[in-house]
């Protein structure tokens, strides 16, 4: 595992430094990398993505469990460095891609990444990913959205993110840090705040704390509507989340469909979670606002 004195050696030996506009900031804690390796669960036969692999600190805990691990790393600087950690750690289960994880093909990329006995397998279970990553404090919320939307193989996370952004993603309804991110995620998935991290693992140190959290995949809450038509009445409610909702959203919510729906007009965006939003949806489709009589000529 590597440490801080072995972070900054490698970093030296190489003339690297941290990318501040790529969100680095490498793991130099033994014990902190060997906690996400257990709180991700996988082991030998399971396959393993990590997003921004860096100079491999986690990589390698990963690697220690016996898993299939394919690290994604957008930093072309880094891969020589990680290349050459995994090397020397004989890591051979690793394989390495220079990616830029918020573009990607992820069913391509996975689908490529496992044994051709696998990919045409009928059972889930053999061709089922976890996510374990450290992921950029910039474009985390990006990262774990595209990885639900388009990685559906992708069944569980365990990624490090900023506290801050933690408390969004796994807000309930009633909180003041429940909103959009806290919605979308929901529907693909439910979400749990694992751990804290402080600032001290971390080399360089950021200024924030960072948390763990735990996304596993559910069924939609809804098979009537889309994530994209409930997403739709969700941002406009959140655009003005103060207001009441029959304010927010009149113009696209019936009286009826809030009936129907069971939801009060006068309720605020935060009262709901993603249930409520779906039953809003279905009812909307059920239930569409008239259009006005048109003017007499």
């Amino acid at each position: 595992m590597l440490g801080a004195a072995e972070i900054s050696e490698l970093l030296d030996r190489y003339g690297l430094t941290a990318r501040k506009a790529l969100g680095q900031n490498f793991v130099a804690d033994p014990n902190t990398v060997m906690k996400i390796a257990r709180l991700a669960q996988v082991g030998p036969q399971d396959n393993v993505v990590e997003i921004g692999p860096g100079l491999g600190s986690l990589t390698l805990a990963l690697a220690d469990t016996g898993a299939r691990v394919l690290a994604v790393e957008k930093d072309e600087t880094l891969i020589p460095v990680l290349s050459d950690v995994l090397n020397a750690y004989g890591a051979s289960q690793v394989r390495v891609v220079q990616a830029d994880a918020l573009t990607v093909n992820w069913p391509e990329l996975l689908a490529s990444a496992l044994p051709p006995a696998e990919t045409d397998a009928d059972d889930v279970g053999e061709r089922s990913w976890t996510l374990v990553a450290n992921l950029p404090y910039n474009t985390a919320v990006a990262l774990i959205m595209g990885v639900l939307a388009d990685a559906p193989m992708v069944q569980r996370m365990v990624v490090m993110v900023q506290s801050e952004v933690a408390d969004r993603l796994v807000a309930g309804p009633g909180g003041r840090t429940i909103g959009i991110p806290s919605i979308r995620l929901a529907w693909f998935a439910h979400a749990e705040l694992l751990a804290t991290v402080p600032p001290e693992v971390f080399v360089p140190r950021p200024r924030v704390t960072s948390a763990l959290v735990g996304i596993g995949r559910r069924e939609a809450p809804s098979s009537l509507v889309t994530e994209s038509q409930l997403m739709e009445l969700v941002a406009r409610a959140y655009s003005q989340r103060r207001k009441m909702l029959r304010s927010t959203l009149g113009k696209a919510v019936s009286p009826a469909a809030f009936e129907a729906a069971g939801i009060a007009g006068t309720a605020r965006p935060e009262e709901l979670d993603v249930g409520a939003w779906a039953r809003l949806a279905e009812a909307v489709q059920a239930h569409p606002v008239e259009a006005p009589p048109a003017a007499l000529t």
